[in-house]
């Protein structure tokens, strides 16, 4: 009989990965989690061939339900609205229950505490609390692997290149400050989790860090030049200039690019081992280039 893997988030990004690439493999049954069953996405994993059950994040009932009789977990917390505190709650609930029940291996999307490494000198708020939401995990000694995704490439389809003034450039908004940007696309996390859950005495314990490749600024912005025919440039914008502008939580993303200056372990092996079929960006621009026809 296949033991289950409980998917948290099943369709959103994260999860949705995961569930697709737990199916396609076969290894285990999924058990796939959202808050409503009935919307098309958890219909369509149904179809799929998953178990789709309905779970509340804050309901330690619901949570209970989707975890029990599983051998393990890809757990993803909620971010909403910068309520750091909620989203730790939900992820020491969840911690609390993996352990309660038993699970052999839970597989958590987890990010660095920044607050406590810089001394308090940065906060970013999404990285901190899913950060001690690793460190409860391992303090309660439920056996965990944390994935650790860089910047995801998606993140580029709603923070496009801005139109310059002269109305012929384009530049691209990324205060690296001449230091290499890790990336990857979100739909690759799944098949790096699924070799992960098939190799838990090699991965638990372990916070691995992800990362497609390592491009420059610059190097972005070419690649995207080449794949859109538009010319974009780098902005060479600094963290600082960064959080002027008028964008949402501008110091929380000013900060995230300035602990992303501080070269964070993200790693490009292991990524293409644990899945070998990791897009570049170009590959992934490639593939989304319509997405940019509107600039």
């Amino acid at each position: 009989m296949k033991k289950i893997i409980t998917v948290f988030g099943a369709t959103g990004a994260q999860g949705g990965s995961v569930v697709k690439a737990l199916l396609e493999d076969g290894t285990f049954n999924v058990r796939a989690v959202t808050r409503d069953t009935s919307k098309p996405a958890a219909v369509k994993l149904r179809q799929a061939g998953a178990e789709v059950v309905s779970a509340d994040m804050d309901n330690k009932e619901s949570l209970e339900a989707a975890l029990s009789g599983a051998y393990g977990a890809f757990v993803v917390t909620v971010w909403d609205n910068s309520k750091k505190d909620k989203e730790f709650k939900q992820g020491k609930m969840i911690a609390d229950l993996s352990k309660h029940l038993g699970l052999k291996h839970v597989v958590f999307s987890g990010l660095e505490n920044v607050k406590k490494l810089t001394g308090g000198k940065l906060e970013v708020l999404h990285f901190d609390s899913k950060g001690e939401t690793e460190e409860y995990f391992r303090a309660i000694e439920v056996p965990m692997t944390s994935v650790r995704l860089p910047y995801y490439y998606e993140n580029l389809l709603t923070s496009k290149p801005k139109k310059s003034m002269d109305g012929l450039t384009y530049h691209l908004c990324l205060p690296m400050c001449g230091v290499p940007l890790d990336g990857m696309s979100v739909a690759d996390l799944g098949q790096v989790v699924v070799s992960i859950l098939k190799c838990p005495s090699k991965y638990i314990g372990k916070d691995i860090g992800l990362s497609a490749e390592k491009l420059m600024v610059e190097q972005y912005a070419a690649i995207m030049s080449k794949v859109t025919g538009k010319t974009i440039k780098d902005a060479k914008l600094s963290p600082d200039e960064y959080e002027k502008l008028d964008i949402t939580a501008a110091k929380q993303m000013a900060n995230m690019f300035r602990f992303y200056i501080m070269k964070p372990e993200r790693d490009v092996s292991i990524t293409h081992e644990l899945n070998p079929r990791v897009k570049t960006f170009q590959q992934w621009l490639g593939e989304n280039k319509a997405a940019y026809e509107d600039l």
